[in-house]
C-alpha cells in the first residue's frame, strides 16, 4: 500500500520509547571496541520537521518529545536522547525530530556500519539524501524484511537489527516473526528490535504466540500506555521486543518507564509493562 508518512506521527509517545530503547542498545554495543552493523527495515526519511504541515496537523508530537524537552530532572538514559536530538535542533527550539537511522548513525564509530532501507518512493530519495555523505552508511531502496536474509550474518558477527514496519497490512504482524526466523538462523547472536503498536490488543498476541512458537529465548517486551486497551479507533499503547537484550535493558527500563509514564500521560491513564515473552 505504501500510504504510511511517519511525518504525521514523528516524535510521539510512540517515538519517544522506541528511540530510548534504540539508543540504550546501541551504547551497549559501543562498550565494545569492535565494529558492528546497525540494520534499519523501515527507516522512513531520517529527520523530520515539526514545522511541517504533516507534523501540524497531528501535533502528536506535543504530547511526546515536547512534554521532555525543557524538563531538568531528566533521568540520564532519557537525558542523552534528548540531548541527541538537542544536535540535530543545534540546542535551541524543538523544530526537527530524528527518525531511528539518524539517531542510529549519530552513534557509529570508524569501525562501525549502517544498512538503512526504505521501500515508499517519496521518501527513500529524501533518506539517500540525508546520508549521502556519510562513508559508513548504505541506503537501499528495497524490502526491509528481505534484508534479514541478505545483510545477515555480518562480517562483524555483531549487530542490531530495528524492524519498524508500518502495520498497513494484517500480514505485517506475520512478517515480523518470519523476519526475526530468518534472522535468526543467520545470525543467532545479534539483537534484534520490533517495534509494535497497540491499536487492537489481538494483533499485538499474534507476535507475542508467533515469537513464542519459534523456540528462541531470551525475548524481552517493553510497552508504553498513554490509555487503557479499547475496540476504538486508535493507538493506545506501543512496545519494543527485544531479542538478545543488553543484560542492563531490563532493569533501565524499569527505571526510566515510571517516569516516562508521568510526564508523557500527566492524565494519569498510562502504564508501563517489562516482561520476559522467553526467557534465557
Amino acid at each position: 500500500m505504501l500510504s504510511y508518512r511517519h511525518s504525521f506521527h514523528a516524535g510521539n509517545h510512540a517515538d519517544v520509547l522506541k528511540h530510548i530503547v534504540q539508543l540504550l542498545i546501541l551504547q551497549s554495543l559501543k562498550q565494545k571496541e569492535k565494529g558492528f552493523l546497525y540494520l534499519d527495515t523501515h527507516s522512513g526519511v531520517g529527520r523530520y520537521s515539526l514545522l511541517s504541515a504533516e507534523s501540524e496537523k497531528t501535533g502528536e508530537y506535543l504530547e511526546g518529545v515536547a512534554r521532555l524537552w525543557e524538563r531538568n530532572d531528566l533521568p540520564e538514559e532519557v537525558a542523552f536522547y534528548i540531548n541527541e536530538l538537542k544536535k540535530i535542533n543545534r540546542g535551541e527550539k524543538l523544530k526537527y525530530y530524528a527518525g531511528s537511522p539518524l539517531l542510529a548513525v549519530q552513534q557509529l564509530r570508524e569501525q562501525d556500519r549502517a544498512i538503512l532501507t526504505e521501500l515508499h518512493p517519496n521518501d527513500f530519495p529524501l533518506l539517500r539524501q540525508e546520508f549521502a555523505k556519510a562513508k559508513n552508511v548504505v541506503t537501499k531502496r528495497e524490502n526491509g524484511f528481505q534484508q534479514l536474509k541478505s545483510a545477515l550474518p555480518p562480517k562483524e558477527r555483531r549487530g542490531f537489527v530495528l524492524i519498524d514496519p508500518p502495520y498497513e497490512l494484517k500480514e505485517d504482524y506475520e512478517l515480523v516473526v518470519k523476519a526475526i526466523e530468518e534472522g535468526y538462523k543467520r545470525f543467532a547472536t545479534g539483537t534484534y528490535a520490533i517495534w509494535y503498536p497497540v491499536v487492537l490488543r489481538q494483533h499485538t498476541k499474534r507476535i507475542v504466540r508467533g515469537l513464542q512458537e519459534t523456540g528462541i529465548r531470551k525475548i524481552l517486551q517493553i510497552e508504553l500506555a498513554v490509555r487503557p486497551d479499547s475496540d476504538q479507533r486508535g493507538m493506545t499503547a506501543s512496545g519494543m521486543i527485544v531479542i538478545n537484550p543488553p543484560w542492563q535493558l531490563e532493569s533501565q527500563m524499569k527505571k526510566i518507564l515510571p517516569y516516562l509514564t508521568d510526564v508523557l500521560v500527566p492524565e494519569g491513564t498510562g502504564s508501563w509493562m517489562v516482561e520476559w515473552i522467553t526467557p534465557e
